[in-house]
């Protein structure tokens, strides 16, 4: 009787572990045909960190164009997915110019670089993994800002708006205003009685 007991929880045991297993999806290398889910943009024609999400019973994972736009999906409430995994690029063994299309490690393993002053492939501020502490404080140390882990990451830094003011927003306001000055030369002048 111990005998079948004995088996019966080592069967019991092995299959917790081989659902556990099957669980947590692998990584999947990014192609020329893996879009960013936000901006559905070619993600291998754009520098910097890059992230996936697989969602539960997803047969394919939702990649995105900066690791903080997949840290930003995660907190969303609306997204009602079951999040299986989340894997961010390891910049800690990849340039900046090219974050590989096959360099992933799990996002709850990434030590991360909030506030530098280095931007996103997308020109907007980035979260930006580090497979190591060391690798983390050593763009820290040229490029500023904080090491944190991905669960001390307040929401409002991946959930506000980039509100810095830039080059494009400042010539985006001048052009705004220079169509405006010309819409308003060429109004066709009032006739009086």
């Amino acid at each position: 009787m111990r005998g079948a007991l004995a088996t019966l929880l080592l069967v019991a045991a092995l299959a917790g572990c081989r659902d556990e297993a099957a669980a947590r999806p692998e990584p999947v290398a990014m192609t020329a045909e893996s879009v960013g889910h936000f901006c559905q943009m070619n993600l291998l024609e754009h520098p910097g960190p890059k992230a996936q999400v697989h969602l539960r019973g997803m047969p394919h994972p939702l990649f995105f164009s900066q690791a903080r736009d997949a840290v930003a999906f995660r907190l969303l409430p609306e997204q009602d997915g079951e999040i299986a995994a989340i894997y961010v690029s390891d910049m800690a063994v990849a340039p900046w110019d090219d974050p590989g299309p096959s360099n992933w490690i799990a996002a709850e393993d990434a030590f991360y670089v909030t506030g530098s002053r280095q931007a996103g492939g997308m020109g907007t501020p980035e979260l930006i993994p580090f497979g190591t502490r060391d690798a983390a404080q050593a763009f820290v140390a040229a490029n500023g800002g904080e090491v944190r882990r991905l669960d001390d990451i307040p929401a409002e830094l991946v959930l506000a708006a980039d509100s810095r003011p830039g080059p494009a927003a400042a010539d985006d306001d001048a052009d705004f205003a220079a169509r405006l000055k010309a819409l308003s030369a060429t109004r066709p002048e009032e006739k009086t009685p």
